[in-house]
């Protein structure tokens, strides 16, 4: 066995190069960006009125001018006025050029208008107040959007707004689920007294759709023949490869002897951590295979701290943010490996993070993860983890 540290390691080494592929900004959402977005003018491209009000001169309020005679409107998407004789002022739109010859707005509501004439009713007044200065955002050519960021919402409107109809990003790989078993049915089938329906393949599925990855759902019995056949197809077919179950010490866990003579170099078996010990993860080139075990709280646990991860960095995602939370109540755990264990996180009004336990009734125990919010990783190095202890923990599914 290795440690979760060498196994994180291995599975980061080993993360795919996968080319890029240019999509319409139409399809961009979700993807990750590598080519960056660069400003094709300055932000903004123009001295902005950042308030609706009236422009000026500020030096006419200086030498005592406290009434200006309005001489025409300037709204946004007009073309630029001029401002022209002293002692006079345009009404400014937010989001308008400010005027040539302006350069100061005053708010409505710090003046009064009465018979084309604007007086202002406060004191205080500073030089260029409300005015969004050109290039003070970014200037033309600075980068908007680096290579490895995700798109979102915001992420597309920066790229609209300088024209990027097409951005390049990282071509999605193709990944096949697999559950193993001959006692897993289809969702849809009534299962027999020793039987249980097909879950762990629809939850990693919506899993790998977070990160914008569609994923294809195959089932194979605990026959080698079959086995080796249809991974061979699936191997030549995908990137990714992630099977559930057939990988512990069962004498129908095929799965790593039909791996490996199909080619595939094994680069661990078995991680010192618990749930999920049986863990197996290989590659061959250009394909990369992580085969989970069976039990749905291993199989949501290792898919979060290696799955999960290791995708993201094929992407050229950064690694997700660490969350860190204190425990609530003692936990003992005596065999020295990691220990994740579930807890339910609650966010206090002065923002601690705080872990209630969830012990459950093992890896199998499929409900427990309904209240879990995530593992606390429990390190291998001790075994009696104290009330207000604080340990990383790695989010589940039901976040």
């Amino acid at each position: 066995m290795i440690s979760v540290a060498d196994a994180f390691a291995i599975t980061q080494q080993h993360k795919l190069t996968l080319p890029t592929e240019a999509v319409s900004i139409d399809d961009a959402l979700g993807r990750v960006l590598r080519e960056p977005v660069r400003a094709d003018r300055d932000f903004p491209p123009f001295d902005r009125v950042a308030m609706d009000g009236i422009g000026i001169r500020f030096a006419d309020s200086s030498f005592g001018t406290s009434s200006f005679r309005v001489v025409g409107m300037q709204r946004a998407g007009q073309p630029q006025q001029t401002l022209t004789d002293a002692g006079t002022c345009l009404e400014v739109m937010t989001g308008a050029m400010l005027p040539i010859g302006a350069d100061t707005v005053i708010r409505y509501e710090d003046i009064r208008i009465s018979d084309g004439l604007a007086t202002i009713t406060i004191d205080d007044l500073q030089p260029g107040q409300h005015v969004h200065h050109r290039a003070t955002d970014r200037r033309a050519g600075d980068e908007l959007l680096a290579v490895g960021t995700r798109l979102g919402p915001a992420e597309l409107a920066v790229a609209a707004s300088v024209g990027q109809t097409m951005l390049t990003v990282t071509t999605l790989p193709r990944v096949a689920l697999i559950s193993t078993g001959d006692e897993l049915v289809g969702v849809a089938d009534t299962p027999l007294p020793h039987q249980i329906r097909r879950s762990n393949t629809y939850m990693l599925r919506a899993a790998l759709a977070g990160l914008g990855i569609s994923a294809t759902l195959h089932h194979i019995i605990d026959d080698e023949g079959l086995l080796v056949d249809s991974l061979s197809k699936l191997l030549a077919d995908n990137d990714v490869l992630i099977l559930i179950g057939g990988v512990s010490a069962g004498k129908a866990d095929f799965v790593p002897d039909v791996l490996a003579g199909l080619g595939v170099k094994k680069q661990f078996h078995k991680v010192e951590q618990r749930p999920g010990k049986p863990l197996w993860f290989g590659t061959m080139p250009g394909k990369t295979v992580f085969a989970l075990p069976g039990n749905p709280v291993s199989t949501v646990l290792c898919a979060h701290r290696y799955v999960l991860p290791f995708l993201r960095a094929s992407l050229g995602l950064p690694p997700a943010p660490p969350t860190f939370a204190r425990l609530t109540s003692p936990v003992t755990f005596s065999p020295a490996i990691t220990y994740f264990l579930p807890v339910q996180l609650t966010s206090q009004p002065d923002g601690l993070l705080l872990a209630y336990p969830l012990p459950g009734s093992g890896s199998a125990d499929f409900a427990n993860l309904l209240d879990a919010s995530g593992f606390m990783e429990l390190p291998a190095d001790q075994s009696e983890f104290g009330v207000h202890e604080a340990f990383r923990v790695w989010p589940s599914l039901s976040m």
